[in-house]
């Protein structure tokens, strides 16, 4: 029987490597993003195996576009959430907190919803997402990156839980990388410890294959949130990041 995964958030960096990796194990794939150009461009590589839509998590119907996705992929085994923006905001600009909100809390919660009901109604499914480590404690200069990231990654947790409550045979995968070189990272930025998008990928792959529940990419990263967890929080508001 064919695997069938849904990549959301296909387009560039780490979801586009995930695709890529998924097709070469056999996978058959719906792929989807804002951008059509760089889905096409995956899909003629495989045309038999690869399914495009457009979608943009932040609009009213992206559900309903996403069901009609797996309805044309013929099903969906494998739900995996790459979508997602994130930007320094020293300053608290509205406009940069706003869209961070509307893409990272709402437009999350109305794509993983979908897939959870989805699998549902069917009685089984894997949901992975890619949370963040920016999710382990509020980060002055990314307010809304770091707190939509906790969001997801405590919805991720309240899901799984209410799955197993259910009976319901759904498997969650959290993904937390630390900095993967993407577009989604400011060049003119040194930021340390910096992880290619090809081996959190590959990390990525294993983790779902492997049923991981969290998974925190990779140890450096494993190390240092676990010093950020022990700090108290009046030390914490005093550190300068």
């Amino acid at each position: 029987m064919n695997k069938r995964a849904i990549i959301v958030g296909a387009s560039s960096g780490i979801g586009q490597e995930v695709a890529r990796l998924l097709l070469a194990d056999g996978w058959h794939i719906g792929v989807a993003a804002r951008r059509e150009e760089p889905l096409m461009a995956l899909k003629a590589t495989a045309p038999e195996h690869v399914e495009v839509m457009t979608i943009d998590v932040t609009k009213e119907d992206a559900g309903e576009q996403l069901l009609m996705l797996i309805e044309r992929l013929g099903g969906m085994d494998l739900y995996f959430h790459a979508s997602g923006i994130g930007k320094q905001n020293r300053t608290l600009t509205e406009d940069i907190e706003l869209r961070t909100m509307e893409t990272n809390a709402v437009g999350f919660t109305r794509m993983i919803g979908t897939a959870y009901r989805y699998f549902a109604e069917r009685g089984n499914g894997h949901i992975a997402a890619i949370s963040s480590i920016a999710g382990t404690k509020g980060l002055g200069p990314a307010p809304a990156y770091s707190a939509t990231k906790a969001l997801q990654a405590t919805y991720l947790q309240a899901l799984e839980q209410q799955a197993r409550q259910r009976g319901l045979n759904i498997r969650f995968t959290d993904i937390r990388p630390g900095f993967v070189k993407t577009a989604l990272l400011d060049d003119d930025f040194p930021y340390p410890m910096l992880m290619k998008p090809e081996a959190v990928a590959q990390d990525i792959v294993e983790s779902i294959h492997r049923g991981r529940h969290v998974r925190i990419i990779d140890y450096r990263y494993r190390a240092l949130t676990f010093i950020w967890r022990l700090i108290p929080r009046w030390i914490w508001r005093r550190i300068r990041i």
